[in-house]
């Protein structure tokens, strides 16, 4: 079993199809927690944008596609960021690797293990995963689902890789992708629409732009950071701030009714969930 990203070796190394934001956000962990240089391939058609990110990765860790490897290559596991659009290509042309000790990891939204076990066969070690933007500064959380290939070692692999950037969860059942979707994966706009929504309410209040946003910002930010750190539920802390009678009940009255913020959650990721169903039909 791999328990250090640093005992993956150039024999069976990293490779990473499409490294934009999560792509990486990725690579960016790997790298941090000693990933060695040799031991990372990358494949993307925009070089000198990922180069100048990554300027103390050899020449060879960069590719323009997957024709510029050498096809011996039998890759410890390969991450799938691609766009949708050039999916179909990308796996065509992954099919001359030797993958028959390969996971492959997709982070790509919207593309079932089935579709990846029709383009790269059924006997295919596959793991659909779906992180969310923090990774990008090494807080996120990405969930997984792997398909009945994937062995323990491989499962560990998994977690290893991805635990440089998030937390990792589990589930077997692919259908629930759709809720992990909408909850964790399309969850970080909706607190950031919440900062935008507080802001302008505090303008509309009186308050300057600038100084409604740093108010909106921080208290999220704090907020959040306290729920991490605390030993107590989000609802012990909600009543800790919530006096009776005081200015916060007053405003929980109306987020908390029957129209209120909880009803407008699950309308919106309903639609979010279905949404991802549609994408993956």
């Amino acid at each position: 079993m791999v328990n250090k990203v640093s005992t993956i070796i150039s024999k069976n190394p990293v490779l990473i199809l499409g490294c934009g934001r999560i792509g990486s956000a990725i690579l960016s962990g790997l790298l941090d927690k000693g990933l060695k240089k040799s031991a990372i391939y990358i494949v993307d058609p925009f070089l000198d944008l990922i180069k100048s990110n990554f300027t103390a990765l050899p020449i060879k860790s960069f590719n323009e596609s997957l024709s510029d490897l050498d096809n011996s290559m039998n890759p410890s596991i390969v991450i799938i960021a691609v766009k949708p659009q050039v999916m179909d290509k990308t796996l065509t042309d992954l099919k001359v690797l030797n993958l028959t000790k390969t996971v492959i990891l997709s982070v790509a939204a919207g593309k079932t293990l089935k579709y990846f076990e029709d383009k790269l066969g059924s006997e295919q070690a596959i793991i659909r995963g779906m992180p969310n933007t923090p990774i990008s500064v090494g807080e996120g959380v990405t969930v997984c689902c792997p398909n009945n290939q994937i062995t323990q070692s491989q499962k560990k692999l998994c977690d290893t890789l991805l635990g440089t950037v998030s937390s990792v969860e589990w589930i077997m059942d692919e259908t629930l992708m759709d809720a992990v979707t909408a909850l964790s994966g399309s969850g970080p706009a909706y607190l950031f629409y919440m900062v935008e929504a507080m802001a302008a309410a505090g303008q509309a209040m009186g308050l300057s732009g600038e100084l409604s946003e740093k108010l909106a910002l921080d208290t999220i930010c704090g907020a959040g950071i306290l729920l991490k750190t605390s030993k107590l539920s989000p609802t012990e802390l909600r009543k800790d701030v919530t006096s009776p009678g005081g200015t916060t009940s007053a405003a929980l009255e109306i987020m908390m009714g029957e129209a209120g913020l909880a009803k407008i959650l699950r309308q919106a990721m309903q639609k979010a969930k279905a949404r991802s169903k549609e994408m993956a039909d």
